[in-house]
């Protein structure tokens, strides 16, 4: 029965993933008002939720097995669908596409002209005739712009097409190696297939991890099922997957003495989209010279293929993008800048991050960084709280890893701040979510925690000046 049920809830799961992202028209109408997918989504977690509470009573053996079938049933389902909340894979498509051409996609825009011949009818679609008789883009995912230099119209499913692409070089190297074995005709599919196999993949290391360190094996589930891991993991294939793919890698590596194979996996998942940065200081330990000189090798050696091509252009839209998005001006930050607003926030985020920085780096087991690397990044994702959940793609990982499921409300209040356009909504489910952790940090750690906690600056202060004195005699 308890197989039976927790197999239930996976299989509604699956369903309702795979109704999510066929049967909801997301990008046809956006009238402003709550989406039908803000409902999708709160039932996906309700399930989530329901199944990993009845998977506390399989037994082990039985448990992995169902782990592994509920893995790919959801993110299986997930595929059904093409993209309902981003346009990333579009770019992604387009960047591989123009490197297999032997061009770097540092060096022209999408809108350039100069790349004409290599538009293809899904991400460049011919303009239909309005109502008016007056041409007109159509359809889901195109948007309209004009060509540079013409300013003729232009239909596109590329976002931001008037601007270079913003991706590093280990995902410009995914990128062309998905569009070398497809072809450009391929639509979305070829990275969400992608995203599932790294997402099967990411189960595989937790559950091989979690079973050498002689942790519960169930906790894979908690990345495994997570409905943030099918809808942008695998529906709208955000490299960010591989990027967690990549820590994942390194952290087992970094953990088990291997530092500069660790180091070089390590470069590789920032030389992905350069958010993996915040797991370095879990992965220091007490030898960080030879994971930091690893980590800077493999990322300057992925780029300098591209830097020989562009210079200064591989920068891309970096600069920006962080200018749009708020965060040069801490207008981002939606609960610092109740604080410090304007560009205090950016400040104050930046010291907050790296006092947290310096405490892992500090406080964590090189043996098990894993908790250490769930604080470093969640810690970094309620600061800088983004408006797009798949940043917290590299979070669920740890959180599976250390079985502290209460993080999770991280990525669901950033699910809610993508769906909602409500700020204050935001800064009320931020908060709840910062309360859930401490209140359930602090049950985990048991009576007397909070004293324990604020003493122990103290304490360790006391212990140091001992240190010193007897040193000196």
């Amino acid at each position: 029965m308890r197989i039976a049920l927790t197999s239930l809830f996976v299989a509604a799961s699956a369903v309702l993933t795979a109704l999510s992202v066929t049967v909801l028209p997301y990008y046809n109408d956006k009238s402003g008002q709550l989406e039908p997918l803000v409902f999708y989504t709160l039932g996906l977690w309700a399930l989530f939720a329901l199944a990993l509470i009845a998977l506390r009573r399989v037994p082990r053996r039985a448990a992995v097995a169902l782990v592994l079938a509920g893995s790919f049933l959801i993110s299986g389902a997930a595929l059904l669908g093409p993209p309902n909340t981003s346009t990333d894979s579009a770019r992604y498509a387009w960047d591989g596409i123009v490197q297999n051409a032997g061009i770097s996609p540092y060096e022209y825009v999408p809108a350039d002209p100069a790349l004409e011949h290599l538009r293809t009818d899904w991400l460049f679609p011919a303009a239909g005739v309005d109502a008016d008789g007056e041409p007109a883009c159509e359809g889901a995912r195109v948007m309209t712009t004009t060509d540079v230099g013409t300013d003729d119209l232009l239909c596109t499913t590329i976002n931001r097409a008037k601007v270079p692409t913003i991706y590093p070089p280990t995902s410009e190297l995914v990128f062309a190696g998905v569009r070398a074995i497809t072809g450009p005709d391929a639509e979305y599919a070829p990275m969400q297939i992608l995203g599932l196999l790294v997402s099967l993949g990411v189960t595989v290391l937790l559950l091989g991890t979690l079973r050498r360190t002689g942790r519960d094996p169930r906790w894979a589930a908690l990345w495994g099922w997570c409905p943030l891991v099918a809808t942008e993991g695998v529906t709208n294939s955000h490299i960010d997957i591989v990027g967690a793919l990549l820590l994942v890698v390194a952290t087992i590596l970094v953990s088990s003495g291997r530092t500069w194979t660790g180091g070089l996996a390590l470069g590789a998942a920032i030389a992905t989209k350069l958010i993996p940065v915040i797991g370095a200081p879990a992965l220091l330990g007490r030898r960080p010279w030879p994971v930091i000189a690893a980590s800077i090798t493999a990322f300057l050696l992925l780029y300098v293929p591209y830097v020989l091509g562009s210079g200064i252009g591989v920068l891309g839209y970096l600069p920006g993008y962080l200018t749009e998005e708020g965060y040069s001006s801490g207008s981002r930050f939606i609960l610092l800048s109740l604080i410090a607003p304007g560009s205090g926030s950016l400040i104050l985020a930046a010291a907050l991050v790296a006092i947290t920085g310096l405490l892992v780096w500090w406080k964590t087991d090189p043996t098990n960084p894993w908790l250490g690397q769930l604080v470093m990044i969640g810690v970094t994702m309620l600061v800088v709280t983004p408006r797009y959940p798949w940043y917290a793609l590299l979070l669920v990982p740890m959180i599976a890893a250390t079985g502290r499921w209460e993080w999770l409300a991280v990525p669901l209040a950033l699910t809610e701040r993508l769906l909602i356009s409500d700020v204050t909504l935001a800064r009320i489910t931020v908060t709840l979510a910062i309360v859930l952790i401490v209140a359930v940090s602090l049950h985990r750690a048991g009576p007397g925690a909070l004293g324990r906690l604020i003493g122990a600056p103290r304490r360790e202060w006391e212990q140091f000046r001992a240190r010193r004195l007897v040193a000196r005699s």
